[in-house]
Order: structure tokens, then sequence, then C-alpha cells
């Protein structure tokens, strides 16, 4: 059984740079990813507020930091963490390939798609229902689609839509959308249509998806055709591990720290969306760094 001083769970935004800064302390480090590296990261469209860059994509931008974790240490990609255990000196990681034993964690699972909960949503997944514009858009060209949503990530999505010559409209259950006032403007220069006050009550197909009901806040339903809909609606962080080893969760499961990224566990750090505040990838890249670090002092401490 392999042993390590750290072990970061998720490889994506906060658990790569926890990486990097893990390896460049000297730290025997491992990063575990269910997935594949990047995580929700993946899916922006565009970002013009990262330092250093003008405009990227998130695609771009994981795709480098993971480059660059991967000249310090191990990322071992599809290997999803099932359990934690406590040891008497440690902790011991049970995955779905393998068992590890380290003297510390640092939690970055991030967080996942908050579904509609809708009849259909489930049966249509994956055939017209999509949570990433930036995976799934290209098979739109020339079609009409749905985005639910009205938070920045609806509006970069109905844009970059939009680019690709996708018919987009937008349903938002609020009066006004929730996004950066640029993001709107944006929208509505290109002249992206859509419907406010109304919500998805069922979507509705027969291989494919082919149209949803909306309802307004009257109560009154229409039918509207569509060739998909992107569901953009936010995230739930996922915290389920953490409950293994009794960490502290908040009302909406996220996981409580210190400042310095700690949890009431010793030797046990979480960074990234997944401890809530605000979610934006410069704040899960700097808390993935403050975390690795705590971790390597407080191990310093005791040697």
């Amino acid at each position: 059984m392999e042993s390590y001083d750290i072990i970061i769970v998720g490889a994506g935004p906060a658990g790569l740079t926890a990486g990097i800064y893990a390896g460049r302390q000297g730290s025997k480090s491992l990063i575990l990813e269910k997935a594949i590296a990047g995580g929700l990261g993946l899916e922006i469209p565009s970002m013009e507020n990262y330092p250093g860059f003008e405009l990227v994509s998130g695609i771009i931008l994981m795709s480098k930091m993971k480059q660059q974790a991967q000249n310090f240490l191990e990322i071992r990609e599809n290997e999803g963490v099932e359990e934690i255990t406590k040891l008497e000196n440690g902790f011991q990681i049970t995955t779905n390939k393998e068992k590890y034993n380290t003297k510390s964690i640092v939690l970055a699972m991030g967080r996942k798609h908050r579904k509609l909960e809708v009849p259909g949503e489930e049966k249509f997944s994956g055939r017209g229902v999509s949570y990433c514009a930036t995976c799934d858009g290209l098979f739109y060209k020339d079609k009409k689609v749905i985005i639910v949503g009205g938070g920045n990530s609806a509006l970069q999505e109905s844009i970059f839509l939009d680019n690709l010559g996708v018919d987009v409209t937008i349903v938002h259950r609020r009066d006004e959308f929730r996004a950066d006032e640029y993001l709107q403007e944006k929208v509505k220069n290109k002249g992206i249509k859509n419907i406010l006050n109304s919500s998805v009550k069922e979507i509705k197909g027969n291989v494919l998806v082919e149209s949803i009901i909306l309802e307004d806040k009257k109560g009154n339903q229409k039918e509207i055709k569509t060739n998909g809909i992107f569901v953009s609606i936010g995230s739930i962080a996922s915290s389920e591990i953490a409950k293994n080893i009794n960490i502290n969760i908040d009302e909406n499961n996220q996981i409580i720290t210190d400042k310095n990224q700690k949890t009431n566990i010793n030797y046990v750090y979480s960074a990234g969306d997944i401890t809530g505040g605000l979610k934006q990838l410069i704040v899960a890249c700097g808390e993935g760094a403050v975390a690795v670090t705590s971790a390597y002092n407080d191990l310093e401490n005791i040697k």
C-alpha cells in the first residue's frame, strides 16, 4: 500500500493548484480525481477576468494547470474516492481501484450540477438534456435550444452557443437576470431571446428531446418546441465522503473551514467551491494554495 504526506482529492482549479504547491514544497503527494482533471472549470466557455489572460477558455486554462501540476506529482484520473478512514497516525483512503495511506488530506471535490428535478430530465439526459454547452454545443448548430438559468454561467453559455450558430432562448424563473451587467448587455446586443418569470415543468420527446412545458407565475402553461435544453441553475457541493470522518458541513453541504482552510478534523483541509463563498476560479486556486501550505506547515511541526 502506497503512503503519502498529502493526498489531494479532486483535480479542479483548487486541487491542481494545491498539487503544484505540494510538489514545490517537496511533499510526497498525489491527486485523485474521479473523472478527468479540470472539474467544472472545463465547462467555462470564456473568461475575461483571470489575471494574465485577457480572454481564455476553461479548457485551455485547465489544460495548462494540469500540465504544470504533472511536473510535480502524479494525477490519477478516473479514480474516485469511496471512503476515508481515520487511522492512529493519519488516514486510509479507499478508491474504486486502490487503497492509500496518507498523513494529511486536502478535499477539493468541487461541486456538481444542480438539476431541475422535473419529469423527463433523467430520461433525456444525454439525449437532448445537457449541463455543459462547451461539451455539447456543436451538436446543436442551426438548431433550437433552451438555456435554463439567469446567472453568469447561463448567459455565458447562451453567448457561446449563439456564436456557434445555435438558435438560443434563455428561460429564467425571475423577472430579471442575476448575471453581471456586461453579460446582460452582450446578450441584449446579440438579440438572444429570453422568457422571464417562467419555470420548466416537464421535458418531452420520443427518442430525443422535442419540447418543454413552461409555467409562468400565474400558473399558465405552454409547450415550446426545442431540440435541446441546457440546464445552468447552479451547483451542489460534492461533500458526501467528508461525512465518513465527521467533518463539519453547513446547511448547504459545504465544508466549513477556517482562514487557513483547516476543517474541524486535524490534518484535513478543504479548498475551492466545495467550501462555498465566492465561487470564482481564482478564489479556488488561492484556497488550494493556502490549504496545502497549511498541511505542509502542520506536518513539519510534528517532525
